[in-house]
């Protein structure tokens, strides 16, 4: 399969910022690398106070494997996110009123990060939508145990997959899928970041979501999966613990029903048919609404959903989600 390659020559200070659109929306906001770089502090180990990678270090960690493989490439600049805001105060500060701290007074760092960082001139069309292909990671503090040295692990997730463009919505597989990558300093988190982007298979990615534009739901097959997947978080342990996981709850399944009506670029067709590549669609839409920490593990989890869908049309077994 051959994607569609433009190589195109550009100066660094003309480069666009990946797709402004939010490609995540939950209690988050957006931020420049810079100003995290320079108005941001950094969590530091508490028994050394030596510092952890902090988010920039991350960002600008993915930005060089990225530019080591795909020099050729046009290569946007980081979109970020961030969410949970640690804030705190100089000592010298410590018994000022809140509304008399001057901004030099003030310390702030966020606990959660997401980037992505998009290669437009790698591209291929699915469904008559533009997907690009497009790296990131998240970073939460939390996971962390910074009440320790340094040389403790530091979790990370990164991925490398596509964007669609038509709606920002995140194509992300478990092959280009790293969910609690655990490192130790920079360098080995540039091995890790180089070891998944180079191995990633694209052509084998894009085929899997070609082939769900073959697959088609009747308006009584997707309220019988609606209705399914409901049920799902309240099934007995035993009986759950022998089907695949679906991670989305029913908030977002609430917005898939509402998309399935009203989305303008994936809803049902007058018919009241929906293929599978725009279920899949209404699925990653409905992720904008989850939290940092969950976002990426919902990304893989809807394709892998949606696939479980396509081998129930399949096989005469079915699937316990139409049965």
């Amino acid at each position: 399969m051959e994607l569609v390659r433009e190589y195109l020559a550009f100066e660094s200070e003309e480069v666009p910022i990946s797709e402004s659109r939010p490609f995540i929306e939950a209690n988050t906001i957006p931020a420049k690398l810079k100003e995290i770089k320079e108005s941001h502090i950094i969590p530091v180990f508490t028994k050394d106070n030596e510092q952890v990678i902090s988010h920039a270090n991350f960002i600008e960690t993915a930005v060089n494997v990225v530019d080591q493989l795909f020099s050729k490439e046009l290569v946007l600049k980081p979109n970020t996110r961030l969410s949970h805001p640690i804030k705190g105060r100089v000592p010298s500060a410590r018994d000022k009123p809140v509304n008399q701290l001057l901004e030099h007074e003030k310390t702030l760092y966020y606990e959660r990060m997401a980037f992505i960082i998009e290669i437009p001139s790698i591209s291929d069309y699915i469904g008559g939508n533009q997907l690009s292909l497009t790296v990131g990671g998240v970073k939460a503090y939390n996971l962390d145990n910074l009440s320790t040295k340094k040389g403790a692990d530091e979790h990370f997730k990164v991925f490398i997959g596509f964007q669609n463009k038509v709606c920002t919505n995140m194509c992300v597989w478990s092959d280009g899928y790293v969910g609690d990558l655990k490192v130790k300093n920079q360098h080995q988190l540039y091995t890790a970041i180089y070891n998944l982007f180079s191995s990633y298979q694209s052509a084998s990615h894009l085929a899997t979501m070609k082939d769900l534009t073959n697959y088609f739901l009747t308006e009584q097959q997707f309220a019988k999966l609606v209705g399914k997947a409901r049920m799902y978080n309240h099934l007995p342990t035993d009986i759950k613990a022998e089907m695949p996981p679906l991670l989305f709850g029913d908030n977002q399944i609430g917005a898939v029903v509402k998309d399935y009506y009203k989305d303008e670029s994936f809803c049902r067709d007058s018919n009241g048919n929906i293929n599978l590549w725009r279920l899949y669609n209404l699925f990653t839409e409905a992720n904008k609404s989850t939290y940092i920490d969950n976002f990426l593990d919902r990304s893989v989890n809807a394709l892998q959903f949606v696939n479980q869908i396509k081998t129930g049309l399949d096989s005469k077994k079915g699937n316990w989600f139409l049965n």
